[in-house]
């Protein structure tokens, strides 16, 4: 039986990179999800398509923020597939500078982009997995969710959130088969950190001791384990730093 694999925020980046690595995998349904760029995710599916023809690919553009979009989502996806078996919450977005310095907006921004979202699309599959007696429900997160960052306090909470969800629904759903885990993140090649500098790059490389940022097909790795019924099914309520040894 094909899996059927919701990856969100995956037209590009992390997301991109997990949902390439299930691809990888064969015989599956994936589900890639964007939040407005219509022609990136166009462009993101059609890429699966061609590298690995064995796998039914779609794209659905939907802000997940929003609960109504959320369900709407849910509904492409089991006309198209059934129900999601898999579930890699990673869509969400970043914020620099001072606390004192964000607008209300910023701040509902970033709280309705990296937990909302994970809230509302773990609220709308878990019915579903819990009727199967399976599932998995993978949260991307950051270190600095673990250890906070300095102009980064809104990202840095939602993220220590997100890893209160982890746990809290771990243990409440595995007498139902389901198990949930959490991916911390440290510095990855991605377009959220294009916004370095070269100085302030190699700056931050000499505080991983493994010397370089991670590669999107690294996380992609290690959710595709944790995935697995066969090499992590007793394996729940864990937040896994993949960060180069940074903390």
């Amino acid at each position: 039986m094909r899996k059927c694999i919701l990856i969100t925020g995956s037209s590009r980046g992390i997301g991109f990179g997990i949902a390439k690595a299930f691809a990888a995998q064969g015989h599956c349904n994936i589900v890639l999800n964007g939040r407005q760029d219509d022609v990136r995710l166009c462009e993101a599916v059609c890429e699966i398509k061609k590298e690995y023809p064995g796998v039914n690919v779609m794209g659905i553009c939907a802000d997940l923020s929003n609960y109504s979009a959320a369900q709407g989502l849910f509904q492409q996806i089991e006309s198209a597939f059934g129900a999601v078996d898999v579930l890699v919450n990673n869509a969400g977005t970043a914020h620099f500078g001072l606390f004192t310095d964000m607008l209300p907006a910023d701040i509902n921004r970033v709280l309705s982009d990296n937990l909302y979202t994970a809230i509302h699309t773990s609220h709308l599959a878990i019915p579903s997995m819990v009727k199967a007696k399976r599932g998995c429900i993978i949260n991307i997160t950051s270190v600095w969710g673990i250890t906070g960052a300095s102009c980064e306090v809104l990202y840095s909470t939602t993220k220590a959130a997100v890893i209160g969800l982890t746990k809290s629904l771990a243990k409440e759903l595995a007498p139902s088969g389901i198990r949930v885990n959490a991916i911390a993140c440290g510095a990855f090649e991605t377009r959220m950190n294009e916004r370095l500098e070269a100085q302030e790059k190699a700056a931050f490389i000499e505080n991983i001791p493994m010397g370089r940022f991670g590669l999107p097909s690294e996380v992609g790795a290690l959710a595709v384990y944790l995935a697995s019924e066969e090499t992590a099914s007793y394996l729940t309520g864990q937040v896994i730093a993949l960060d180069g040894g940074l903390i």
